[in-house]
């Protein structure tokens, strides 16, 4: 397949492309405008972008959009959050839509933000939006897509969970205190954390690209969400650490501000059910065993 991906630089983005070119797949990168030289380029924020006609694309895949966890939410970093992944998702789908020879599939970005803070409730793609900041950011995002779906291209939206890493995100930042032993529950732990590994979500993606029956959102999660207490203890117990430094919701309220609240004291209990149905084959069986592939700590 001809594969184009937008934000090819980022943690999915870079797994993916040497995935999917591992597996004899043909990857091109939506690059920034200046770059004369290559066949797909753009510029979201000013409505630029320049497509290669003579290549005909099989498949497209959008992961542009600024990181949600570099700093407190000021109301420029929260229009930054907004306007990266609007402007771009709807540029592309628009882009799509009228192209002569038009792409199979469209699979494009969005989050588990979607469902808000839904406390114990399990929740999967038939559940209702939450109504916080990130709820509203995923709502708009997935609106933006339906250009391509309007044009007759199968449209995936991915709500994304959150991705374990030892390279980047939250998993990368956890490891030094943890491995210091610093490492603790947040707020009351009872908040849910859905998770995927980057072996996981790759994988994934390789089956929404080949799955002509998925289209709409579908939730990339593993089958089995935590809440905070059990991923902290597991981490623990993977790194062979103690996690007896609690962060209390107060600190984290003032230290993070409406960032902190969000994405380290409320969660979502996400089930992969439109995955399940598909029959996708999960990879991970439990955290503590991605976990272990991850940080290559495996029981002797």
């Amino acid at each position: 397949m001809n594969v184009l991906i937008t934000g090819s630089s980022g943690l999915i983005g870079t797994q993916l492309t040497i995935f999917l070119t591992e597996n004899g797949h043909h990857v091109y990168r939506m690059q920034r405008n200046g770059q004369s030289d290559q066949p797909f380029s753009w510029d979201p924020a000013a409505g630029n972008i320049s497509m290669d006609d003579a290549i005909q694309l099989d498949a497209v895949i959008n992961l542009s959009g600024a990181s949600i966890a570099d700093g407190r939410w000021t109301e420029k970093r929260k229009k930054l959050i907004l306007e990266s992944r609007i402007n771009s998702t709807r540029l592309l789908a628009e882009t799509l839509a009228d192209m002569k020879n038009r792409p199979k599939v469209f699979i494009s970005g969005s989050a588990i933000g979607f469902y808000g803070d839904s406390g114990e409730q399990a929740v999967d793609e038939d559940s209702k939006p939450g109504v916080n900041f990130l709820a509203t950011v995923a709502q708009r995002w997935e609106e933006a897509a339906q250009a391509a779906s309007a044009a007759g291209i199968r449209t995936v939206n991915m709500r994304t969970g959150v991705v374990l890493s030892p390279e980047a995100g939250m998993l990368d930042k956890l490891l030094l205190p943890f491995k210091l032993g610093l490492g603790g529950i947040v707020g009351n732990g009872k908040q849910y954390l859905s998770w995927v590994s980057i072996h996981e979500i790759v994988n994934m993606i390789q089956f929404l690209l080949k799955n002509e029956s998925l289209s709409g959102p579908v939730n990339l999660v593993a089958r089995e969400p935590v809440t905070n207490h059990t991923f902290t203890k597991t981490l623990g117990a993977v790194l062979n650490r103690p996690t007896l430094v609690p962060l209390p919701a107060y600190a984290v309220k003032l230290a993070f501000g409406e960032m902190g609240e969000e994405l380290l004291l409320s969660g979502a209990r996400v089930m992969p059910k439109r995955l399940t149905e598909a029959g996708y084959e999960f990879v991970d069986i439990s955290l503590e065993a991605a976990l272990r592939s991850l940080l290559g700590k495996y029981k002797q």
